[in-house]
């Protein structure tokens, strides 16, 4: 049962426990935590991830106190009352088999609410708030309140706490200089600085005894000016050790880092190296973190002597049975997190509650159920892009004999394009777990078949799903027919060559996307492989050996192959309607590969003299002509609903469910037509 993956699946001794293997479910926020009528639900989601075989659970922060808290009645551990109906998370979890820690997280100056203090009067560039510098007395009293906090999660029945000492949270705040201004006893030198975190799990370990976990997420690698050194990194850790911690746990990258940690684009386990130089340095259990997705790359990490752990927090998110399906060998089952924080981390700051862009049963296990329909019924299933492969695979899984109907050769839809695109290797992930689920559930495949509305109706289907995509906008430009115009299909699917300068029109996904694809040499990385760690260092300006303040260095130039240049109408940020969390990456590595990116664009026309087109400054008061002198023009402009089949079948009087692309088009979202699909195969 463990032959694949013999380190990933063995246990670890705790001393006073054992974990069943070392595969721990790292803290993520999932919006379920701030409000108590929400516990059930939040039971469940750990539950079904205990049962799913995870060795430890740590659920997302829950502040000591008020001041603390990350936004206003935000989740807290500061009375009994909350710890007593947290007996429901923890008594799921424990009947399920598992185990949890709660982690204890103080957001300091990066809360967003008027009442948070830091070690010193400072603005994070994330809050619109201004955090309060505490007295000598009132760091004494955070900490009394972090001790407080683990007592009563010892009482809710949680087997043990994670401190979170990294992030750029309010104990992180204290150990960087660029945030710790102070001349007391917390402030100054270093030693000084540390002083906090290990004087919150000294006082912990005493209030807790010796039977109860605790976890220090350490801040290995800042990322911000003004970080610690890595030989503070080090004292600090076996200080930690020495203070009564069981596990130290790997932190990577403040907030308002410049460098992604956790995106798609960031390598997988690309900061397996940072743990592995701490590996060592403490007798402790050492667990590695970020962008470890697959029990290979978890297994591979072991194996090489770089942690006695991993943490996966998204990965369990995509798909809760992610531990059972690697002890049966059924890894090539797995959901693969994509690391697109669409559903989870956008959500989370966007204050609505987490999901997965591939599994949207994720914390909505208690309402979107897949339970074995009442009646199984004869199911067609027409486009097999990401809504009519979810519709597909959730219908056979109630029951349903299901046909699915592809008019290419393949399954993937748009996403057969996205995964073209350099730092989107990982949407291969999803198209491979989807093939394998057709194959398991006893889909019926119909690949190069176009549907057409009588053939449907004679084949006697019940039911008929419509999720036949989108077709590309043409936008009313004087020469869109021009040779040298092309659209995102021709460059993604088809190959099409492009000369080197283009304008690129449209700044939605798809034009950030193909802009991408466009500043990347193509011979560098084969098609799939993603960017080598040191590659990737080098281009956002991490230290290899991570020694210097926060691990950073100078980036070096990136060479693009091509001068690019992204236009749209709006005269608004370009990007704007990127993720909040990812946006800000795609537009910094465009920039990087100096793409120049124009807002407020109209364009003229088109002829053999270039782009003609008219740029207005943001308050419209102020208008430029340019002729940009392009080989090509890249037409990424938005799409149309692709849906005629569906008005034919409902003339027809079948009952017809349209989906996806083909129900909203107005720029392509994956998570809302994998989601929508789901719901709608769930209530057949």
């Amino acid at each position: 049962m463990t032959a694949a993956y013999p380190n990933l699946l063995k246990p670890l001794d705790l001393g006073f426990t054992e974990l069943k293997n070392r595969v721990l479910m790292g803290s993520m926020h999932t919006g379920l935590e701030d409000r108590f009528w929400n516990i059930r639900k939040l039971s469940r989601y750990f539950a079904e991830r205990a049962e799913g075989g995870v060795g430890l659970m740590v659920t997302g922060g829950f502040s000591p106190n008020l001041v603390g808290q990350l936004a206003p009645l935000a989740s807290t551990m500061n009375n009994r009352a909350t710890a007593l109906l947290h007996r429901h998370v923890t008594g799921a979890v424990h009947d399920a088999g598992g185990k949890i820690c709660m982690q204890l997280l103080h957001a300091g100056r990066y809360g967003y609410q008027p009442l948070i203090v830091s070690a010193s009067a400072t603005k994070a560039p994330i809050s619109p708030f201004k955090a309060r510098a505490l007295s000598t007395k009132g760091v004494d009293r955070q900490i009394n309140d972090f001790v407080s906090a683990a007592k009563l999660a010892k009482m809710a029945g949680y087997d043990g706490v994670e401190v979170m000492g990294s992030e750029g949270y309010f104990i992180n705040q204290f150990l960087c200089e660029r945030t710790n201004k102070r001349t007391d006893k917390w402030g100054g030198a270093f030693e000084n600085r540390m002083q906090l975190p290990l004087e919150i799990v000294r006082r912990m370990r005493k209030a807790v005894g010796p039977e109860f976990i605790i976890i220090y997420r350490l801040s290995m690698l800042d990322l911000v000016e003004g970080g610690q050194t890595w030989d503070q990194v080090v004292v600090l850790g076996k200080a930690i050790e020495q203070a009564g911690a069981t596990i130290i746990n790997t932190g990577i990258g403040w907030h308002e880092a410049r460098v992604p940690t956790i995106v798609t684009s960031v390598p997988r386990g690309g900061f397996a190296d940072v743990t592995a130089k701490f590996y060592g340095e403490v007798d402790i259990p050492v667990c590695t973190t970020n962008r470890i997705n697959t029990p290979e790359i978890g297994e591979e990490i072991l194996a090489a002597g770089k942690a006695d752990l991993v943490s996966m927090a998204r990965p369990l998110l995509a798909d809760a049975e992610f531990v059972r399906k690697a002890e049966q060998n059924r890894s090539d089952e797995i959901n693969t997190c994509i690391a697109c924080n669409q559903a989870c981390l956008d959500h989370v700051f966007q204050a609505k509650r987490a999901s997965c862009l591939v599994n949207p049963r994720a914390c909505h296990e208690t309402e979107l159920l897949l339970t074995v329909a009442p009646v199984s019924k004869r199911v067609a299933v027409v486009g097999a892009g990401p809504a009519g492969l979810a519709a597909a695979t959730t219908a056979a899984k109630r029951g349903h004999k299901v046909t699915l109907i592809e008019a290419d050769g393949d399954i993937g839809g748009q996403f057969n394009y996205a995964k073209r695109i350099p730092g989107k290797e990982e949407f291969f992930e999803t198209l491979r777990y989807f093939a394998r689920q057709i194959e398991i559930l006893g889909i019926e495949l119909r690949l190069n078949t176009r549907a057409d509305a009588a053939s449907l109706a004679l084949d006697g289907f019940d039911e008929v799903v419509i999720a036949t995509g989108v077709k590309p906008r043409t936008p009313r430009i004087e020469g869109i027919e021009h040779p040298k115009v092309l659209g995102y299909l021709d460059v993604l699917r088809h190959n099409k060559p492009v000369g080197n300068t283009v304008a690129v029109i449209g700044a939605g996904g798809i034009g950030f996307d193909v802009s991408e694809f466009l500043t990347h040499d193509a011979a560098q990385h084969a098609e799939g492989e993603q960017i080598s760690v040191l590659d990737w260092q080098k281009e956002w300006g991490v230290q290899p050996d991570f020694e210097g303040p926060g691990g950073l260095v100078e980036r070096e130039p990136t060479a693009s192959p091509r001068k690019v240049y992204l236009m749209q109408r709006k005269t608004s940020k370009v990007g704007g309607g990127l993720g909040k969390t990812s946006g800000w990456v795609h537009r910094n590595s465009l920039k990087h590969r100096g793409v120049e990116m124009l807002r407020g664009v109209s364009y003229r026309k088109i002829d053999d003299d270039g782009l003609h087109v008219t740029v207005s400054s943001k308050d419209g008061k102020h208008q430029e002509h340019k002729v940009l002198a392009v080989d090509h023009v890249i037409l990424c402009a938005g799409q149309e609903p692709f849906r005629e089949l569906y008005d034919e079948l409902a003339n027809l009087g079948m009952t017809t469910h349209l989906i996806g692309g083909a129900d909203v088009a107005e720029e392509l979202d994956a998570k809302r037509a994998i989601r929508q699909g789901t719901e709608v195969a769930a209530a057949l």
